[in-house]
């Protein structure tokens, strides 16, 4: 499968991890829930982890690719106060100023 779209995830947070198994057709999510998030991967779409916190998304149909992205990112989205949780590569996160004494 030749790959034309690349949609990089990065994990923000202590603690937080993603990994695969060997197959990949399964990605583990692990994000301070009680439980371990599993994300069943489509056929259209390949998942690499490089490293714990930076998620691969990759294929040929760009409305897949970013779909799945997207169900990922919807585990935990980034908090707004400090920035916690999986965003794109690319974004820009405007944090909002915390309460004033």
């Amino acid at each position: 499968m030749e790959a034309k779209l690349f949609c990089f995830l990065e994990i923000i947070g202590v603690g937080y991890k993603a990994s695969t198994n060997p197959q990949g057709s399964i990605l583990y999510l692990k994000l301070g829930f009680s439980h371990e998030i599993r994300l069943q991967v489509t056929s259209a779409v390949r998942v690499f982890c490089f490293k714990p916190n930076i998620i691969c998304c990759t294929g040929i149909d760009h409305q897949k690719v970013t779909q799945f992205a997207a169900s990922i990112k919807s585990c935990k989205p980034p908090e707004v106060y400090k920035g916690k949780g999986i965003q794109y590569r690319n974004e820009i996160l405007h944090k909002k100023q915390g309460k004033k004494k």
